[in-house]
C-alpha cells in the first residue's frame, strides 16, 4: 500500500503520524464534526461531488455547536482537493473531521480551537447487496428529536442510535435499519435518507423531520423533478413502508440503494423498481461526468 497522507490544519502529515490523546473531549464525549464526501473518476479527470455543499454543511455543523475551526470554508474546500490529489485517489471517500485535542475533563470548551483533518481513501460500494436490494428492519431505537440534539449538525455523538440500530438489524439477519423519529414517523436509515414510491409518485420525509438533510437526498429530488416525477415531502408512517411499490435509500456512502424487504414484507415485486433504477442510473451518469444538466455538481481535481 502506498504511503497515505492526512491534511491537518493546512499541512500534510503521514497517515500514522496523526494521533490524539485518549483524554480529549472528542474521544470522551463524541464532540467532533465530520462530513462524508465522494470523488469519482471521469473522462475529464477525478471530480469531487457537490464539494461546496458538503463544505458549507461542515461549517454549519460547527456553528451550531459553537465550535471554533482553524480553517475557513474556502480553505477546507482547497484542502479536500489537495488531499485527493496528494493521495492519488480516483474513486474515493473523503472524510473532513474537526476534533478537540486539549487534554481536560469537563463539558465546556467554547474557547478551544478545533483541529481539522481531511482523509481520503479509495472506496467502493457501501452495501454488499446493493445490486440486489437491501432487507431492512425498523429499529426499536428512535432518532433524537430536535429539542434533544440538532439533527442538522453532523456530529459524532449523534450516530450512537444509528450504531445500535444497525447492530440490532445485522444480528437479526437484515442488511440495514430504518429509524423512526420520537413521534413515531419514519426518519431515515442508520446513515441514509429514505424515499418511497407509490402510484408513480415519490414520497420522502419532510424537511422538518428529525433527520439529517442529505446532500444526495437533495440530488435525488432534483433528478426526479427534472424527469417530471412528482416528489412529495411529508410525514411518513411506518405502515407505508410495507405497502409502497418501491423503496430506496440515498446517501454519500450508499449513493442510491434499493430496498426490497422491510420487516419480512416484500416491497413491490421484490425487485428494483423502474423509478429507483432511473434515479440510480442518472446519478451514476452525473458523478461520471456524463450528464450536462448537473455538471455544476462536479469540482475537478
Amino acid at each position: 500500500m502506498a504511503q497515505q497522507y492526512i491534511w491537518l490544519n493546512g499541512k500534510f502529515k503521514k497517515f500514522e503520524e496523526v494521533t490524539v490523546h485518549v483524554f480529549t473531549p472528542t474521544i470522551q464525549y463524541g464532540l467532533g464534526i465530520f462530513e462524508g464526501i465522494r470523488c469519482y473518476q471521469t473522462k475529464k479527470g477525478v471530480a469531487v461531488f457537490r464539494l461546496r455543499e458538503h463544505a458549507k454543511r461542515f461549517m454549519d455543523s460547527a456553528k451550531m455547536y459553537k465550535m471554533k475551526l482553524r480553517v475557513s470554508q474556502e480553505e477546507l474546500e482547497e484542502g479536500i482537493i489537495e488531499t485527493v490529489r496528494k493521495n492519488k485517489i480516483q474513486n474515493g471517500y473523503i472524510r473532513p473531521f474537526a476534533f478537540y485535542d486539549n487534554v481536560v475533563m469537563g463539558f465546556f470548551y467554547p474557547d478551544e480551537q478545533m483541529n481539522v483533518s481531511i482523509t481520503a481513501i479509495e472506496y467502493g460500494n457501501y452495501f454488499q447487496n446493493k445490486e440486489k436490494g437491501l432487507r431492512c428492519k425498523v429499529s426499536s431505537w428512535r432518532k433524537a428529536s430536535s429539542d434533544v440534539l440538532p439533527p442538522q449538525a453532523k456530529v459524532s455523538g449523534n450516530y450512537i442510535a444509528s450504531f445500535l440500530s444497525r447492530l440490532d438489524a445485522r444480528d437479526s439477519g437484515y442488511d440495514e435499519a430504518i429509524l423512526l423519529s420520537a413521534n413515531g414517523l419514519v426518519a431515515e436509515g442508520s446513515g441514509e435518507n429514505i424515499f418511497l414510491v407509490e402510484d408513480n409518485k415519490v414520497i420522502t420525509p419532510q424537511k422538518s423531520g428529525d433527520f439529517l438533510l442529505g446532500i444526495t437526498r437533495d440530488s435525488a429530488i432534483k433528478i426526479l423533478e427534472s424527469a417530471g416525477v412528482e416528489v412529495e415531502q411529508r410525514g411518513v408512517h411506518r405502515e407505508e413502508l410495507y405497502k409502497c411499490d418501491e423503496l430506496f435509500f440515498t446517501g454519500t456512502a450508499a449513493e442510491v440503494t434499493p430496498v426490497v424487504n422491510v420487516d419480512g414484507r416484500t416491497i413491490g415485486n421484490g425487485k428494483i423498481g423502474p423509478i429507483t433504477r432511473m434515479v440510480s442510473e442518472r446519478f451514476s451518469k452525473i458523478v461520471s461526468g456524463e450528464d450536462k444538466q448537473f455538471a455544476k455538481w462536479l469540482t475537478y481535481v
